[in-house]
């Protein structure tokens, strides 16, 4: 199916590795032209040599300001089509575990700099009233995961916050919907891995194996099938769906209206 991305410009933060890298791929597959940012100079200039005439790269955490004003300056006055928004996770902690500075570093990570962002190029996608936005986020928005406070609490904020803004411009043409991920084989969820393994004091592969008798599917997923959603949401026929979030898990999100 041709998603009608040729030639159309996207930006994919977090695109070295994981959903990011997986995404990215997807979108130069069908042609379309990728700013890519991650903090690792090196893997972006490598994934970069992969496919010269579509990708280009902006090095530094997109956590902070300073990277996302680089960012903007970035695209400039070019017609954006979509971004993707998408970071690693805070560590893996209980509440009790955790304290003060925990809680407000993964204010930092995983929402602050999602809003300004959002608000810096928003206006940009609005110039041709069919811009769109995903945000990758995590099943745990709709069911906790164990030993994640952090990412169980300050994610649905995410969510909260994309709804509301999906009411605010969605006359405009713009669409902006979450992508909820469960088990993947990622690199992330090796601190998943490692902190069960020590909880449960057993092997991590052990660890593994009981994180894989949650899903349905009874695997891990793959970061390329979810990808091929992304793609299709930043696509012209995803313009009906918009405030969503989607999971992709496997089945391990047991409610109803998962």
């Amino acid at each position: 199916m041709d998603l009608q991305l040729q030639d159309k410009l996207y930006v994919v933060t977090g695109a070295t590795s994981g959903f990011g890298r997986a995404i990215a791929e997807s979108l130069i597959a069908e042609g379309a032209h990728v700013i890519i940012n991650a903090r690792r100079k090196e893997k972006l200039i490598e994934f970069q040599n992969l496919n010269p005439n579509q990708i280009e790269i902006l090095c530094g955490d997109i956590t902070t300001d300073a990277t996302i004003s680089a960012l903007v300056n970035k695209v400039g006055e070019r017609q954006l089509s979509g971004l993707v928004v998408n970071a690693g996770g805070p560590p893996a902690m209980s509440f009790v575990k955790s304290n003060i500075s925990d809680w407000d570093d993964a204010y930092e990570s995983l929402l602050r700099w999602k809003v300004k962002l959002t608000k810096e190029l928003l206006p940009v996608l609005q110039k041709d009233q069919s811009g769109r936005i995903v945000y990758i986020e995590s099943a745990s928005v709709k069911q906790p995961i164990e030993n994640l406070v952090l990412s169980n609490s300050l994610r649905l904020a995410v969510v909260g916050f994309v709804k509301t803004l999906s009411n605010e411009v969605g006359h405009t043409g713009i669409t902006m919907n979450i992508i909820a991920p469960g088990y993947h084989n990622t690199a992330a969820m090796d601190r998943l891995f490692i902190n069960k393994s020590e909880t449960l004091k057993i092997s991590k592969e052990a660890a593994k194996q009981n994180f894989e008798d949650e899903i349905l599917a009874g695997k891990m997923g793959d970061p390329k099938d979810l990808a091929s959603l992304a793609c299709w949401l930043l696509s012209p026929y995803s313009k009906y769906i918009t405030g969503q979030t989607i999971s992709v898990d496997g089945g391990l999100i047991k409610s109803v209206f998962s």
